[in-house]
């Protein structure tokens, strides 16, 4: 009888402490999704200039969660500066580099031949933010700061703009 008693009080431990910290994870930190409004946030550029998602404000742009280091970012490279210069002047995309050095992205950027806005996350504020996982992924914020779109993966060319078009 006290065994099964004993198992009871451990089950009842684990089960409320499992709670405890599942209602506890996300407290103090914001996380944007589908339809809200997007979180502000203000980031160097590529040449150390400030750059705040509110100097957007009115146009449908696209945010693209990168690093060097990932292959399907590498790979999606082309696509993002394709569509960049496609699409270029109705969508704004701004690609942000998960933590990394902007010597790195600088010498990243010329390699790939890519004339796209990079902005540096170095603390990982903005991608906690947005509550992204991986990289990359990519949202797109219509021109009121709605986002409605999230992708995880990389896109090519033309499913990013079948993702955006609807939001001219």
């Amino acid at each position: 009888m006290k065994k099964k008693i004993m198992r009871v009080a451990v089950l009842l431990l684990v089960i409320g402490a499992f709670t405890y910290f599942a209602l506890n994870l996300n407290k103090g930190e914001t996380s944007t999704g589908l339809g809200d409004k997007a979180a502000a946030f203000t980031l160097d550029d590529i040449d150390g200039k400030k750059q705040s998602l509110s100097d957007y404000v009115g146009q449908v742009v696209v945010l693209n969660f990168f690093a060097t280091w990932c292959g399907p970012c590498v790979d999606e490279a082309p696509e993002l500066e394709a569509f960049d210069q496609a699409y270029g002047d109705k969508y704004k995309l701004l690609i942000i580099d998960l933590g990394e050095t902007r010597d790195r992205v600088k010498k990243f950027a010329k390699e790939h031949k890519t004339n796209s806005i990079y902005l540096f996350d170095y603390k990982m504020e903005v991608k906690k933010q947005f509550g992204v996982t991986g990289q990359p992924e990519t949202f797109v914020i219509d021109k009121e700061g709605v986002i409605r779109e999230h992708y995880k993966g990389p896109l090519t060319k033309d499913g990013l703009f079948d993702l955006v078009k609807k939001y001219k």
